[in-house]
């Protein structure tokens, strides 16, 4: 889990995202917000006051998904890493963490994303890490 002093490589770090226009609190209500497939799906999302609910509200019946989901949310989730990076202050953060592999290690069985028991493909971290070594070289 990203606590602590690496919580701000977890996608439930505050930090003021603003795309189009529209301003997200975390990184988190980004994500969810770009797997909407609709209208009231997005505004369901930019309702919601934390990152957790912000997650959660995807799995009510409300919330509906962009048919094509499963096969963009990686790219997706680096663009919402990218926005999330351009903010200078966080960027020398992550720049901070040098060579450190960066793993997502996670209790609640996310082996996508992240580490379970020691299993998982760390998407995330990879990610990060994909978006540290390109700032080094820039």
């Amino acid at each position: 889990m990203f606590r602590e002093e690496k919580f701000f490589l977890s996608n439930f770090y505050p930090c003021q995202i603003v795309v189009d226009g529209i301003s997200f609190p975390t990184s988190e209500h980004l994500y969810q917000y770009l797997k909407a497939g609709d209208d009231l799906s997005r505004r369901l999302i930019l309702d919601q006051e934390t990152p957790s609910a912000a997650k959660k509200a995807t799995l009510t019946p409300e919330f509906v998904a962009r048919p094509d989901w499963e096969a963009v949310k990686l790219d997706r989730m680096e663009y919402v890493l990218r926005q999330k990076f351009a903010h200078p202050d966080l960027l020398a953060l992550l720049l901070a963490t040098g060579d450190l592999e960066l793993v997502e290690d996670n209790d609640w069985d996310d082996t996508y994303w992240g580490v379970c028991n020691g299993l998982g493909q760390n998407h995330l971290g990879k990610l990060l890490m994909k978006i540290r070594a390109e700032a080094r070289q820039s």
